[in-house]
């Protein structure tokens, strides 16, 4: 890992960056500031929405774009403008509703972007607990299915933790739009489908992010814990997965310690012992 090949590093957050308590550590936060004195471009890549990333980061934190729901936007934190987004538009809502209602399954519809936060749910199934504590956690801004809207962010299924091939099977009906599999952020063990415009996804927003800021791929680097961060990893030149994450991952990709043994900063470290500029 040269520290002369890195210019940007994304980073996922839960359970990557922050600890499970939802807090960063101190040397987690001096590697950031280390980030940012040294000129290299930090960008936090989580499946958060906005609202709920404000929860865990304070505006003074020193990094410099958030990349939430996983890809669908990005915001400059210093300026908080939100300078990339993208929709469902109201003919793909329909078609996912009418999949979705067909396979009975629980789920979520996010309104667009900047009020993704708000979200219209059907629930099927009884004792989807994980369901239930989202509703809770977001209860001012969650209200029973009423109408498809004009345009969306995504959908969120939740599913059993057994739920494979049910997982495999929406997916194939939903080909048309970008389906991502993520672990619940709340239970951390039910499946979340989550369904996107097709061009959504951490990677494709890395992408994009890099040719505005005119950087090569070749010096990114990219840390994840979670299925959602694949399409990053698998984007960067330099990838790495967190002690804590799935084995599927831990086969493909380098492995740090764990988010609760500082790996990102241990990652960053490394960086710190070659020579400066690029």
């Amino acid at each position: 890992m040269k520290r002369n090949k890195i210019k940007i590093i994304f980073t996922d957050l839960d359970r990557t960056l922050l600890k499970d308590n939802n807090t960063i550590s101190a040397r987690n936060l001096t590697a950031l500031k280390n980030l940012k004195e040294s000129g290299i471009v930090t960008v936090i890549a989580t499946g958060r929405h906005i609202l709920s990333s404000r929860k865990v980061l304070s505006t003074n934190l020193p990094f410099d774009y958030l990349m939430f729901s996983s890809g669908c936007g990005i915001m400059d934190w210093k300026s908080q403008e939100t300078i990339y987004e993208n929709h469902l538009t109201e003919d793909e809502v329909k078609k996912v509703l009418q999949i979705l209602l067909t396979h009975k399954v629980d789920f979520m519809l996010h309104e667009s972007i900047p009020e993704n936060h708000r979200f219209q749910y059907k629930r099927v199934n009884e004792n989807n607990f994980d369901l239930e504590r989202r509703i809770k956690l977001y209860e001012p801004y969650a209200v029973p299915l009423q109408y498809p809207p004009q345009k969306a962010s995504q959908f969120v299924v939740i599913l059993p933790s057994n739920s494979d091939e049910k997982f495999e099977n929406i997916k194939k009906e939903i080909d048309f739009l970008k389906v991502i599999r993520a672990t619940s952020p709340l239970d951390h063990k039910s499946i979340w489908l989550e369904v996107f415009p097709r061009n959504v996804s951490k990677g494709h927003s890395a992408e994009w992010l890099c040719k505005k800021l005119g950087i090569n791929k070749a010096f990114t680097l990219g840390i994840g814990n979670d299925f959602n961060d694949i399409d990053l990893l698998e984007w960067t030149a330099q990838s790495y997965v967190v002690e804590n994450s799935p084995n599927e991952l831990k086969e493909k990709y380098n492995i740090i310690a764990s988010n609760q043994k500082d790996g990102f900063a241990g990652c960053v470290e490394k960086l710190s012992q070659f020579d400066k500029g690029y």
